[in-house]
């Protein structure tokens, strides 16, 4: 894939006029973009259907978790949106309800394993009895076991994920930081050439692009930094 198919531009912004000033901004230097609890709980989630009418695509970052019966409900309604990639938190009874409502369609079903913001001592006190490493390895197992089209995890675990799952399923990385960036308030982070050769399919960015002084020149500095990474 080229680099502009793998770069995700996360919207991560309150009020559907920033994002829109955003996306105009980017013009045609930008395919997919991400909007998550921020955007659309702010007035955004319409967005969604006028990006894809534009032949854009659109990555929801809603993390689904619930019974059964709704979570096919809401992947029911990411499909009528016509979201392109939509977020399950990576609980195997959630991760079969998605799979079977959006069996049939082109949307690609990603289980989250465990959000780039944490670390081990964040999982203690959550109260799991492992580590970051060990339970990715096991809600990515049992992502592929579901029949899920990708994951979301940091570049920390992407190599190791892909020689888990092989060549076909999504490795969705965030936590991704051009050299000399901040980390603000992520944890397993990773440039974006780091996170390619470590065999992450699509790279989210928000920050460093959407807050950035000139959000086309930082988003064009980054798919330069893939391309010379062989994207």
């Amino acid at each position: 894939m080229a680099a502009r198919d793998r770069l995700i531009v996360g919207l991560d912004l309150t009020g559907r006029s920033e994002a829109e000033r955003i996306v105009e901004t980017l013009g045609e230097t930008v395919i997919w973009y991400k909007i998550g609890f921020q955007l659309a709980l702010s007035g955004g989630l319409p967005l969604v259907s006028d990006l894809a009418r534009a032949g854009k695509r659109v990555f929801l970052d809603l993390k689904l978790l619930d019974i059964s019966n709704t979570v096919e409900k809401g992947v029911e309604s990411a499909l009528d949106l016509g979201a392109s990639m939509l977020t399950i938190h990576a609980y195997p009874h959630a991760m079969r309800a998605a799979v079977a409502a959006a069996r049939g369609s082109d949307l690609t079903l990603l289980g989250v394993t465990v959000l780039t913001s944490l670390d081990d001592a964040d999982l203690e006190a959550s109260g799991y009895r492992c580590g970051v490493e060990e339970l990715v390895a096991t809600r990515v197992r049992q992502a592929r076991d579901a029949g899920m089209g990708g994951v979301v995890a940091s570049p920390a675990e992407a190599a190791a994920i892909r020689a888990a799952v092989g060549p076909d399923m999504a490795i969705v990385t965030p936590g991704i930081r051009p050299a000399g960036s901040a980390a603000f308030d992520q944890k397993r982070i990773a440039t974006p050439a780091d996170a390619l050769s470590a065999g992450a399919s699509h790279l989210v960015v928000a920050r460093p692009i959407v807050a950035s002084a000139d959000p086309k020149a930082a988003a064009e500095a980054i798919l330069a930094e893939m391309d010379a990474a062989g994207a």
